[in-house]
Parts: structure tokens; sequence; C-alpha cells
């Protein structure tokens, strides 16, 4: 589960510089936590779905964890809302 993984672990710089570098029309996050890390925001402070827009940057969705364990929290319509912006 990613709530045992340590920050540490997350190299968001890295991943910043690969965005830059190959330059995606689209990240998707598939937890809110490592969203979390990325935007350095607590997860309760993202919705889920289409995140808002930062001029030159990929737009970005964060959705519900495709883990069983999060089937409590799960929603369909953020997955949908990604399946529309990429078709």
């Amino acid at each position: 589960m990613d709530h045992e993984i340590a920050r540490q672990s997350f190299d968001v710089v890295g991943f910043r510089a690969k965005i830059e570098t190959y330059r995606p029309r689209t990240i998707a996050f598939t937890s809110k936590k490592a969203a979390s890390l990325f935007y350095d925001r607590p997860t309760s402070a993202l919705a889920l779905g289409r995140q808002p827009s930062t001029s030159g940057f990929p737009d970005v969705f964060v959705l519900p964890s495709p883990s069983g364990a999060a089937s409590g929290h799960w929603s369909l319509q953020p997955w949908r809302e990604l399946a529309e912006w990429i078709t």
C-alpha cells in the first residue's frame, strides 16, 4: 500500500524532469497519495478527477486507486472523465 512507502522513496524532482523532457499531454495518478506528494499538498486538499490547469504543463488527473483495498472509496466517474479526455 502506498501509505506504507516512505516519502523519500518518491522522486518528485526526477518525475518533473521527465515530464519536461517527454512532454506528455496527460498525466494520471492512480492514488491520491502519489498526487499529494507531487503537488506537496495533503490528500484531503485534492479532489478526484481533472485538476486545475497549469500553463505549459500537461493536464493532470487524480484517479481512485484500482487496488481492492480502496474499494470502499471507489468511483468510476474520474476514470470516465479521463477516458473522455484522451479519446
